[in-house]
């Protein structure tokens, strides 16, 4: 396989990603011989910064949104798309790491915005005006201002939101802290 498909696979590409768990790292426990793997796990989290967001006396890993433009127009605009995935990013507050988009024929685009806080992804029904969109996001990042952001893109006023709060009860404050 050549390098630039490896590439398009995201073979071969380091993100930092494999960085974050130093656990499995042999390196990392001969340093120390004095460091057990329950105080070396102790210190990850730590040093980890904690992004569960706390509400109304929940915790929760992230809020999801899922919002339906309905009567959209240019929901068929693949650069349209990703203008709005960039002023959501801007106005939650979010970090932006990577957007594709495919564009199907005769309509409809497909698309993902990849986030430091998670994503927003959609998929268009161009025809009927429709577009689904799931904007979630944890830490800092209120995903809840991407929806003024769609309807102007969009050119509507109806855009209609369910919120899921991922991860609600599954991790108590102190486990958190």
């Amino acid at each position: 396989m050549k390098d630039a498909n490896l590439f398009q696979l995201g073979i071969g590409l380091e993100t930092g990603a494999h960085a974050e768990d130093l656990r499995g790292c042999k390196a990392v426990h001969d340093l120390s011989p004095r460091v057990t793997p329950a105080q070396l796990d102790q210190l990850a989290e730590a040093e980890r910064e904690d992004h569960f967001i706390r509400r109304d006396g929940r915790v929760f890993a992230g809020t999801h949104l899922i919002i339906e433009v309905v009567n959209g127009h240019g929901l068929d605009d693949e650069a349209r798309i990703q203008r709005a995935f960039r002023d959501c990013v801007e106005h939650c507050g979010a970090t932006l790491l990577h957007i594709h988009t495919h564009k199907f024929s005769p309509q409809g685009v497909s698309g993902v915005a990849v986030l430091a806080e998670s994503h927003i992804s959609v998929h268009t029904w161009p025809e009927i005006g429709y577009g689904a969109f799931d904007v979630f996001m944890c830490g800092d990042a209120d995903p809840w201002r991407a929806v003024d952001v769609l309807k102007a893109a969009f050119h509507t006023d109806d855009v209609r939101v369910k919120e899921l709060l991922r991860g609600d009860g599954l991790v108590c404050d102190q486990a958190a802290a």
